[in-house]
């Protein structure tokens, strides 16, 4: 008896496409990640007395990061402008940032398989007193990164989520804290207001940033955090896109479709092959609606370029030019 299922021919539009850092690999395509800024709201205070002002250090742990994995190469990363232009629209971010099937629907929209949601737990000195002051980056000074009256080693602990898109699930968390190899009374250096790093958050990524005590700790916490995250690798799970084509061309137990790597195919895909039975259009304007297949069999890729791909036709299916081909469940 043959499977019968409706289909709906709709068109879905590609969002993000041709905006990642680098392109798959057609043997076996790197995983894409989308970094967010990094949730600073714990070490807010700090931060104001380092730097003078309230700056962004979450957008600039973000680009760090991103900086350290595309330089490694094992992930495909959306370049971190590109994110934030994304998620302009998306309400505060505590909205998508507390609530990991929100952020995964952003992942989904932004085109990736893994959020990477990151918080910064400790950024400053040591969790101690010194000099009367607090923990945390110590009070004294404001605006020039004061640590306290004592010359100390900066300090910097994160936490990293690796949501995935598909359910929401969190697949792996990893933790790192960095320290300065210098002890200074001065973490950020004189002079680093908010004036210094623009567009009101901190560039991570430059060497007058790296150079200081903060900044030492700051690339050592995010070095270990990139590691752990780049081991990680085979717990994130690739999406696969739905695969909608035709077979152009049959000879024998051989066919030829017209969808290659481009639209997703890749060699040792197994195909369903259907054919369409009935086509039902609107009596008001005469367009197709719906299109009622009937399942043949399936095909399986043995090779495939960016717009075609060869197969074989398994099970002695007889198919023909103009058969219908998809991924299962696309």
């Amino acid at each position: 008896m043959r499977f019968v299922k409706i289909v709906s021919w709709t068109a879905s539009a590609v969002v993000m496409a041709g905006i990642l850092l680098a392109e798959d690999s057609q043997a076996a395509r790197k995983k894409r990640l989308a970094v967010l800024d990094f949730e600073y709201g714990t070490v807010r205070s700090e931060v104001s007395q380092m730097f003078g002002s309230d700056l962004d250090v979450g957008r600039g742990m973000a680009a760090l990061l991103v900086k350290h994995l595309v330089r490694d190469g094992t992930y495909t990363v959306l370049e971190p402008r590109l994110v934030q232009m994304s998620l302009i629209q998306q309400g505060p971010s505590g909205e998508w940032r507390n609530n990991l099937v929100e952020a995964a629907r952003v992942g989904r929209m932004l085109g990736v398989d893994a959020l990477v949601v990151g918080t910064i737990l400790q950024f400053g000195a040591p969790h101690q007193s010194v000099g009367g002051g607090g923990g945390g980056a110590t009070r004294g000074g404001g605006g020039g990164g004061f640590a306290g009256k004592e010359s100390r080693k900066a300090v910097v602990a994160l936490n990293a989520r690796v949501v995935d898109i598909e359910s929401g699930e969190v697949v792996t968390v990893v933790d790192a804290t960095g320290q300065s190899m210098r002890s200074s009374k001065c973490f950020a250096g004189f002079g680093m207001g908010s004036g210094g790093f623009g567009f009101g958050g901190v560039d991570f990524t430059t060497s007058g940033f790296l150079q200081t005590i903060i900044g030492e700790a700051t690339d050592a916490s995010i070095l270990q955090l990139s590691r752990d995250l780049i081991a990680a690798n085979g717990k994130v799970g690739a999406r696969r896109k739905g695969v909608n084509g035709l077979v152009a061309h049959v000879k024998g137990s051989a066919a030829v479709l017209n969808v290659g790597t481009k639209a997703g195919v890749r060699t040792g895909d197994v195909l369903v092959v259907e054919r369409v039975t009935e086509v039902i259009r609107d009596p008001a304007t005469g367009e197709v609606i719906r299109r009622i297949t009937s399942k043949l069999g399936e095909v399986r890729v043995t090779q495939a370029d960016e717009v075609s791909s060869e197969c074989e036709v398994m099970g002695g299916v007889e198919v023909k030019v103009g058969d219908v081909v998809r991924r299962s469940g696309s």
